[in-house]
């Protein structure tokens, strides 16, 4: 028998009839998504709790080759161990596996066949009250050297489900498709992004910018917009002032980015005669599903304002807290961000968190409950929050993240994005209708997840903005 760190061998000639060996394992939901993974094996019967609901077993159960793999794994590691040469294998599965069940594998030799160093094993697989699952026969060719290897260390595989995204997805399943001017989509991605949400039920995009550059993209991302409608515009500027004056004009009710420079759109979008302003400071907001993290994270402002004052981190929280009443967070979490967790007069992010909590007990902000200045680690970890003797009804599960400036909040997203596998939608809040802002880096996720929240927000709107006709 091998020991713990060493994989060791049985050779043909070592080997006798009635030996066994054994290895026992517990299925996990994660197994069963893992062995989907490799195998390709959707069937929903191992995926999906509602369909297996109406099936043979009424339940989620394991694929059968699951259990398989067991003996397989005996067979290599075990009995005969390094070396092994699979020559056949029969199954017979006489019951499900279940989620939670503990199964053993046991392989015994039944018979050996010299002439060929061939091993016949009665293989056997038996749950945690000893019934037995699966049973069969397998024939192998032994190893005639001995070998002992050490243990391959496994790495940690993390599954990155995307829950977050495909709840969002969810949510905006079943509504009417938003009117949505695309400004200047005249790269591949930029047509692929807006074709893909049209498909998806999301958006009716209106394709505004140089026609025979948004055509020439189509075809490059082999994708059909002859049904669109396209609003000619000379150039990208022209393209994203075209596209807010469909906002104002009632044609549409969402603004999107295409293939032109952020602040190409944004100076359309704040131009004091001809924007789309109101009494708020315009904000941007990455919402974050982050593997592993109970609750998505909403992060701002990390694309629009540079060195926000005070007057304008309080329209920053305010426009948070809207997006989140939107996603269904009744009483959002806000916590106030700096590098450290108490006032310092020298740290002036500290002073405005401490300012902005104050104007929240005065009723200045409402809707959400601030505090700060907190921490990254402190609003997020309730255990980091606990060690520092921080007694607070944010730190620890936060819902806002409300960054000092641009370049903080910039590099935060981007490292959950980049290093931390999250999900990022990305919005612009504050203008009198959301504006669907995205990186040309951003992943075709990323750029469906921020039309739907954008969908949502207009969607769920009580009342039409200021300015706009109602019919917008």
């Amino acid at each position: 028998m091998a020991n713990e760190g060493m994989l060791e061998n049985r050779t043909f000639d070592e080997i006798r009839v009635g030996d066994t060996a054994s290895m026992t394992r517990t299925l996990r939901e994660e197994d069963i998504k893992l062995f989907a993974l490799v195998s390709g094996d959707v069937n929903p019967t191992h995926l999906d709790a509602d369909f297996a609901a109406t099936d043979m077993f009424r339940r989620v159960v394991a694929h059968g080759m699951w259990g398989g793999g067991l003996i397989s794994a005996v067979l290599g590691t075990e009995l005969p161990g390094p070396g092994t040469v699979y020559l056949s294998q029969t199954l017979r599965f006489i019951r499900p596996v279940d989620l939670g069940d503990t199964i053993t594998a046991r392989v015994t030799v039944a018979e050996k066949r010299p002439e060929l160093r061939v091993v016949v094993f009665d293989c056997h697989c038996v749950n945690q009250q000893g019934d037995e699952v699966i049973s069969g026969r397998a024939e192998v060719r032994a190893p005639k050297d001995k070998v002992r290897r050490p243990r391959i260390v496994l790495p940690d595989v993390h599954l990155a489900e995307h829950r977050g995204y495909r709840h969002l997805m969810e949510k905006t399943t079943g509504g009417e498709p938003v009117t949505t001017a695309v400004a200047h989509p005249c790269s591949a991605a930029a047509v692929t992004a807006t074709v893909e949400a049209a498909d998806a039920g999301l958006i009716t995009p209106i394709l505004v910018g140089p026609e025979a550059k948004i055509r020439k993209a189509a075809e490059e991302a082999g994708k059909d917009i002859a049904a669109l409608r396209v609003v000619p515009a000379a150039h990208s500027h022209d393209a994203a002032e075209k596209a807010v004056a469909l906002v104002r004009a009632g044609e549409a009710r969402l603004l999107m980015k295409g293939s032109l420079h952020t602040d190409e759109l944004m100076g359309a979008v704040v131009a004091s005669a001809t924007g789309l302003r109101t009494e708020r400071r315009i904000s941007h907001a990455y919402l974050m599903d982050v593997p592993d993290h109970p609750v998505p994270l909403i992060i701002t402002d990390a694309a629009i304002n540079i060195a926000p004052t005070l007057a304008e981190k309080a329209d920053i929280v305010r426009n948070a807290i809207d997006l989140a009443h939107v996603l269904g967070v009744e009483k959002p979490k806000v916590a106030i961000l700096s590098a450290v967790e108490t006032v310092n007069p020298a740290m002036g992010s500290t002073l405005d968190a401490a300012a902005l909590c104050k104007m929240a007990d005065r009723g200045q902000i409402t809707g959400g409950i601030l505090d700060g200045p907190l921490a990254f680690d402190n609003a997020i970890s309730a255990a980091a929050a606990k060690e520092k003797g921080i007694v607070s009804p944010v730190a620890g599960q936060a819902d806002i993240l409300v960054v000092p400036n641009l370049e903080a909040g910039n590099m935060l997203a981007k490292q959950l994005t980049f290093l931390g596998d999250a999900d990022a939608a990305g919005i612009v809040l504050g203008a009198r209708v959301p504006v669907i802002l995205t990186s040309r880096a951003d992943s075709l996720r990323t750029r469906l997840a921020s039309c739907a929240v954008a969908v949502l927000m207009a969607r769920t709107a009580t009342k039409a903005a200021p300015g706009l006709p109602a019919s917008a």
